[in-house]
């Protein structure tokens, strides 16, 4: 498998760090005591509990896994170089307006692991965030979603 980086914010880094310790500390021996208890009370031929037990283990081994390999490959967004560019970068807050829409849309543009689009964080690797990359204030793009076509023109950079 070919390794890349995850770009991150710090703000990213800091929240997958707490979720591999709350991981770590906290459901790992949860789900041990799990397994533990439905061995006692039954055989684990045929024990809904113990396998439910094992597969939720195996998740959360394989989410460890995950995120250990994510926070070892991650490389910080230097957002402070981001706000003062005058292009689009990971990590630039960028507002765009559609069409007739003077209000504008805002996008916070981050790495992978930390999209939420609902929140305004959309991915570098996502269709409107390859199309904003590297667009002045100014620039209008076309970006082919499959919704159709939306066309956004760049009001704002921070």
């Amino acid at each position: 498998m070919e390794e890349h980086a995850v770009l991150l914010t710090q703000e990213g880094l800091t929240k997958l760090e707490q979720e591999l310790e709350h991981l770590k500390t906290v459901r790992r021996p949860e789900v041990a005591e799990r397994i533990r208890q439905s061995k006692e009370f039954t055989s684990t031929q045929n024990n809904a509990e113990f396998d439910d037990a094992k597969n939720e283990q195996a998740f959360v081994e394989g989410r460890i896994l995950t995120l250990v390999q994510m926070i070892t490959d991650a490389t910080i967004i230097d957002e402070e170089h981001a706000h003062r560019a005058s292009k689009v970068e990971v990590g630039s807050l960028v507002t765009v307006s559609e069409g007739k829409d003077k209000k504008g849309q805002e996008f916070h543009i981050v790495g992978s692991a930390e999209a939420d689009p609902k929140e305004g964080r959309i991915s570098n690797e996502s269709p409107v965030g390859i199309a904003l990359l590297g667009k002045r204030v100014g620039d209008a793009v076309q970006v082919n979603v499959p919704k159709g076509v939306l066309r956004y023109t760049i009001t704002k950079i921070n």
